[in-house]
This record gives C-alpha cells, structure tokens and sequence, in this order.
C-alpha cells in the first residue's frame, strides 16, 4: 500500500512500480533466508545480492539513462563502505585482555564505556573490540542476558550520537545532515535510552550475581586486571575521525572520495602493522566485512526505485514524529537500518516536495523539520536492536558469542524473551517523552 499510494499520486515523475520489487526481495532475503535456509544463505547471498543489484542497476543505465542516480549510489557505497571496513580492520588489530571476574557494577561501567565508544569508533568497531573481553570477564557465569544486553547497548542505541556511531546516521551524513546536528538534537534520547538500559541490567545482573556460587561471587573483592596489545592502531582510528570531515566534494571522478581513499590507507597501514599475534587472539578474519560489503552493493542498487517512489510526495501518509518514529523503528527491526532511514528520510521530505538527493533541500529539511529527523534518526538506530537482522554488529556478536560457547539466545529467543519485554518499553518510553506532542 505505501508504494501504491506513492505510484497513484506522482505517476508522472515516479518510476515504474514493478522496479521496487528487487529491494523488497532482497530486504526479505535478508530478514528470512539466515532463519530458513541458512546454509544456502551463507553460500550464496554475494550471488543474490549483487545479482538483485544488477537487475537495478542495468534497468536504471539502459532503460531509464539516469546515470546521476547511478553514480550517487556508487559514491555513498563507496564511502559507507570505506568507513565501516576502516573501523572494522582498525578495531580488529587491538587486544583488549582482562583477567578476573565481573561484578555488575563493573559491568554495568563496562557498558556505559562501550555505549560512548560506539560513537567513536561505530557500533561495528566497538563491537568486535570489546565483546570478546566481554564475554572473558564474565565467563563464570554468562548467559544470553549479558550477550542481549551488550548487543542493545553496544552494538545499537550506544551509537546515536555521531553519524560514524551507526550506519544509517553516516547516510545521512552523505546526503547532506551536518556532522554535530545528531549529538545536538539527541543526546537527551541516547542518556535516557541508554541510562533506562543501563539500570535495567545492573538490576537483572546483581540478581544473577547473586545466585552465582560462592566462589564465584568471592571476586568481588579480586582486583580486575587489564592488559592491552596494539595501541599504536589508535592513531589510524583518529586518522579515520580526521578522514570524516574533508568534504565530499574532493573526490576522483565523483565516486572515490579524498576521505575513503584516506580511511583504506588507514586500514592497510593498520593490517600491515598489527602483530599477527593480536590478530589471532582477536580471532580476526574479513567474513563480517565481506558480507556487509555484498549486501550493501545490492541495497545502494536496488533502493533507487524506493527512494524516488517514497521521495516523490506523499507516500507514507504519516504526519507527527512519533508516528514515524515507531514506523521507522518497526521496519528497523526487522530489516536493516540504514535502508530503512534512507526510505523514511526520503518519504518525509517527499511529504514536503523536497528531494533526498538534493544535498541543499536536505539541509532545508534540517533546518525546517529537525523533529521529524530526530524520530527517524532515533527509530532506526535505538530499534535496530530489536533483532539479530536489525544492524549489522547483531549477527557478528551472536556469531563470535557462540564460537566462544556462550548460550546465545534462538532468533525467536532473542525477540520474545529480551526485545519484546525489556527493549520495547524502554523505546516507547523515549518516544513518549522525547517526541510526544510535537
């Protein structure tokens, strides 16, 4: 019905209907085929994503002869691309090793930490920099509460700050939103978000804790020791925040930006100086970034057709922020994020005849409509954690959390028994205060 009601009131300037139908596919091939068909998925999805890609992308150069469009997903691609495998490579050459186990105060600090460095170094980086020391310093007594729980705060509602904590905020970034409008407009949602989180888990864990055995909860007066191996990678992470914001306007041929070109040299400098020590003890291999880089050429392809459909009026037919916050947060959950901000971004500007292309009519969305922006912002990010397929980091810390014999929570596990009772009131909670009203 969305794309319907967007078809019937710009059919003239709308591309045609039937055009959305690769990206819904694949949006679906994401949510459904890890959980039906897992082995065939793992095997084959580089082949159904790009393929899915193509179909876009070759019906968009030889039928449509829009190239503009074309050349404006590569770039994003490209730059998206470049900072999340930068992160990803730099973050993997640091050794974080803790000895001794956690009580919930500390914990919970451990938490907090993350949820701040999620938006230095992305929800992808903090991710896998720290959940392996997670999982170590609680390793007498994990369970899938502590994995959920790092998976909320670490890998999703932590990053609401800066476009490079999530990737549907750095989108945003590339299409015109300024780099400080996030941590201006939404740090009150991240503190409450993330304080209501915090406390949630430091109440569930005392209680964990508590029914630990004896010898377990005796370290509670052991003295935690922390070591660290490859810090000089921290001076290839600043370089990569420096990276962020030479404009992207200085680029090689309109699609290879000075910045993603400053990022890769960070990260090959960084694998090439990392010892392979550290590397091993992280456990570190390219499989995560690969598949994020297939899946995404498939979606900056094949959400072309959305993105001019939902951008060309209106086609959601949604009017207050709280209405598309919890549109966006739904969708969010259930597909990936930063498709799903792009198609929402794209439809409430549409509602006010401005293009999400159009660099300059995204600024004067900004500036007339923050509010709205702040819901689509919060709704993506904060509900991206409300499944493993929400955000990217989801699956790769389930993965490496059950490399590491952790009993880690089914699919359905994690909806019913964590996202449903602990997440979603947290989340209508937010909404009811920050966007109530306005």
């Amino acid at each position: 019905m969305i794309f319907l009601a967007a078809a019937a009131s710009t059919a003239h300037a709308a591309p045609a209907l039937w055009t959305v139908l690769p990206f819904i596919l694949l949006l679906l091939c994401i949510a459904l085929m890890p959980i039906v068909a897992a082995e065939f998925w793992e095997h084959h999805y580089p082949k159904i994503a790009v393929g899915l890609g193509l179909v876009t992308g070759c019906y968009w150069l030889f039928v449509m002869k829009d190239t503009h469009a074309l050349l404006h997903a590569a770039a994003e691609y490209v730059s998206f691309m470049a900072l999340v495998g930068s992160l990803y490579v730099i973050s993997g050459g640091i050794k974080i090793h803790v000895k001794g186990e956690a009580t919930p105060m500390s914990n919970t600090i451990f938490l907090a930490v993350g949820a701040v460095l999620s938006n230095l170094i992305g929800t992808t980086g903090a991710s896998m920099l720290l959940i392996r020391p997670w999982i170590r310093s609680n390793k007498y007594r994990i369970t899938g509460l502590h994995i959920v729980m790092f998976i909320f705060i670490v890998s999703n509602c932590g990053g609401c700050l800066t476009p490079i904590g999530d990737p549907p905020l750095f989108i945003g970034f590339l299409r015109g939103v300024p780099f400080w409008w996030v941590l201006e407009h939404c740090w009150q949602a991240w503190a409450l978000c993330v304080g209501l989180l915090l406390a949630i888990f430091f109440v569930m864990d005392t209680r964990n804790f508590r029914r630990a055995p004896k010898e377990v909860r005796d370290v509670e007066t052991r003295h935690e020791e922390w070591s660290f191996g490859g810090l000089h990678n921290l001076f290839f992470l600043a370089l990569v925040l420096v990276a962020v914001f030479i404009p992207p306007e200085w680029s090689l041929g309109g699609v290879v930006t000075v910045s993603a070109l400053v990022m890769l040299v960070a990260a090959v400098a960084s694998w090439y100086t990392t010892p392979k020590e550290v590397h091993e003890a992280n456990d570190f291999n390219f499989h995560p970034v690969q598949e994020v880089g297939y899946l995404f050429i498939g979606i900056f392809l094949t959400m072309i057709p959305a993105l001019q459909l939902l951008g060309s009026g209106d086609a959601l037919r949604l009017d207050t922020p709280l209405q598309f916050y919890f549109a966006s947060g739904t969708l969010s959950a259930f597909l990936d994020n930063a498709p799903t901000y792009l198609a929402f971004l794209a439809a409430e500007m549409g509602h006010y005849n401005l293009d999400v292309g159009d660099r300059a009519q995204v600024l004067q969305f900004v500036r007339e409509h923050p509010v709205h922006l702040m819901a689509v912002s919060l709704g993506a990010v904060f509900f991206g954690a409300g499944s493993y397929i929400g955000n990217g980091p989801n699956f790769m810390v389930k993965s490496i959390s059950e490399k590491a014999k952790v009993n880690t929570p089914s699919f359905l596990g994690y909806v019913f028994g964590y996202s449903i009772p602990i997440l979603l009131p947290v989340l209508f909670v937010v909404g009811w205060v920050m966007l109530r009203g306005k």
